[in-house]
């Protein structure tokens, strides 16, 4: 049981780290065991992501006071937030991890000022990352390059074969 000044304390601490991060995802974890959260804490921490096992009546209160408040109403029951300033590669392991664990539900998240849903969370999730956009990108432009000179070389290759046999005709 928290007493006032840790409550105080507690949801100062949450507008705070709410107010500074680009991205929330909200998720209810009941049915996972402890090994479980382990290892999805253990992933989120490796790339920069708070996954903080939220307290809702405080949580609500702490939310009321920052740009998150629409979020307020998905605080309810078992729910954790996974808080970061990339939301893409949050959505992309909550939702691998949901995959293998049908015991985590995404419920919501919060980006660029808005509540998202679950299917949007999953459109997040299966986009490319910045490295791999960045590879199609140069593939794009590469292929065309590779095309123009598979054809000039096919071409010269060609009209050296022919050429001896023109010759040979006249």
């Amino acid at each position: 049981m928290m007493n006032k000044e840790t409550k105080k304390n507690y949801i100062e601490e949450m507008k705070k780290v709410f107010s500074s991060n680009a991205a929330v995802m909200i998720a209810h974890y009941q049915g996972l065991n402890v090994v479980q959260l382990d290892a999805l804490r253990k992933e989120l921490r490796e790339n920069g992501i708070l996954f903080k096992i939220t307290k809702n009546r405080i949580t609500k209160l702490a939310v009321k006071e920052t740009p998150l408040k629409d979020l307020e109403k998905f605080f309810s029951g078992p729910t954790a937030a996974a808080i970061s300033s990339d939301p893409f590669m949050t959505a992309r392991i909550l939702s691998k991890f949901s995959k293998s664990n049908d015991k985590l539900k995404i419920v919501a998240g919060f980006m660029d000022g808005k509540v998202i849903d679950q299917a949007e969370v999953a459109k997040i999730a299966s986009l490319p990352t910045l490295n791999e956009a960045r590879a199609n990108i140069v593939g794009i432009l590469k292929a065309p390059a590779q095309k123009i000179i598979g054809i000039l070389l096919a071409k010269s290759k060609k009209i050296a074969i022919l050429a001896p046999a023109e010759e040979i005709k006249n």
